[in-house]
């Protein structure tokens, strides 16, 4: 893998060469291939999908349902109508909150984690709400891991539903979602995983993982922003009611009543983001173009080195596992006596981008006793070279803010 080769292909990379931009699981950066793929539909291709008869907007179909089968075959799903395309993670989680949690009764369990994001918590917790269900939490360690016999124990009989990410946006804890899946599915529950921070690092499918849902951005993945995907097996997707209602998602229309168009048109009402979905598969196949599994190496060889050379910053301790392994290339940390914004200011100035803050996941910040942190993640474009500036930019803070050290 040719580093300096896969960098020309980032053109914001290029156009700054003295940033170091370590905020990767907030957004990735897009390669050309990516923005030329989304402008071409508007050049090319630019009509409603769906809809028109005319052979611009059978094109602009072809485009859009093309890209919904290269997801299918990336997360390895049965089916394309198992595909359904959202604006990003959080809208997909809603829409499995609203629409499966509508079956929730009075005294129902939904169990997730201390871990989860805002958008894998907040839908639960107002579905729940409204519908008199009990929002349960399951907690993690010091090291971040939630051990099979707590997961176990906070299942119950009234468990239906089960959300819980794939890997923690904050300490970059794998969750064994297999193992997890199969003892909800034990208990009569479905299962649904947020995968915004898996889907682009690790390879992902949803059949060996046997979960219910599936929830990803393509922005993390270096497609455009606006553009996600729920999947939800084919079985349960018929049985829910549709998210939004209007346009392109009906079959039957009277003054009374409405029916239902079939999958996966049901949940995607009005104009699609077609170049959107465009993008996202013109970013899979970057992906791919590079081989998954040297991306996934690539990245593992990073983050070996950026836990090494964090964890050599005097004052330094980063949140969740022990072991560089542990964090799938996110490193939470905080510096002592050093509030996190500051931190992000600081490292601003020498040209490093990372994230402070509570990271949409305020539970989690609580259960640590920890109201904020700095955030660096890395993604296989970035270098050796960014990490090492990272951590000697760090060493300088305690000094920049005053402390004799």
């Amino acid at each position: 893998m040719n580093i300096n080769n896969i960098r020309a292909d980032f053109p914001l990379l290029a156009q700054y060469p003295q940033i170091a931009y370590l905020d990767n699981a907030a957004t990735l950066q897009k390669p050309r291939t990516v923005i030329e793929r989304e402008t071409a539909f508007y050049l090319k291709e630019n009509a409603n999908p769906l809809r028109g008869l005319y052979t611009l907007a059978q094109h602009a179909t072809e485009a859009y349902e093309e890209a919904r089968d290269t997801v299918r075959d990336f997360i390895h799903a049965r089916s394309s109508e198992e595909i359904i395309f959202t604006r990003n993670t959080t809208e997909s989680l809603n829409l499995a909150a609203s629409c499966w949690g509508s079956f929730l009764s009075q005294g129902d369990e939904v169990l997730i984690s201390v871990m989860e994001h805002h958008s894998n918590l907040i839908p639960w917790q107002q579905i729940c709400r409204r519908r008199g269900a009990i929002l349960k939490y399951v907690a993690c360690d010091e090291e971040g891991t939630i051990c099979e016999e707590a997961f176990r124990a906070a299942v119950t009989p009234r468990t239906k539903i089960v959300a819980m990410a794939h890997i923690s946006n904050v300490l970059g804890t794998l969750n064994d979602i297999k193992t997890f899946a199969r003892i909800a599915h034990q208990a009569g529950a479905v299962f649904v995983c947020d995968g915004a921070q898996s889907v682009p690092h690790i390879p992902v499918d949803v059949q060996d993982l046997d979960v219910d849902f599936l929830a990803f951005s393509g922005h993390k993945m270096g497609a455009p922003m606006g553009i996600g995907v729920l999947y939800g097996k084919k079985e349960l997707l018929e049985k829910m009611p549709p998210f939004l209602f209007g346009g392109e998602m009906i079959e039957y229309v009277t003054r009374e009543d409405a029916t239902w168009a079939e999958l996966p048109h049901k949940f995607e009402a009005g104009t699609v983001n077609a170049a959107g979905a465009c993008g996202l598969a013109e970013a899979i196949r970057y992906y791919q173009s590079l081989e998954f599994d040297r991306i996934v190496e690539r990245e593992h060889q990073l983050g070996v080195y950026a836990f090494e050379k964090l964890s050599s910053v005097p004052h330094l301790r980063i949140l969740g596992g022990s072991a560089a392994e542990k964090h799938h290339g996110i490193f939470t940390f905080v510096l002592e006596g050093v509030h996190p914004h500051d931190i992000a200011e600081i490292l601003s100035a020498d040209d490093i981008c990372i994230r402070a803050g509570h990271h949409c996941a305020q539970v989690l910040m609580q259960h640590m006793k920890t109201p904020s942190t700095a955030r660096a993640s890395i993604a296989f474009y970035n270098t050796e070279e960014e990490i090492l500036r990272l951590a000697e930019s760090l060493k300088t803070v305690r000094r920049r803010m005053g402390y004799a050290e």
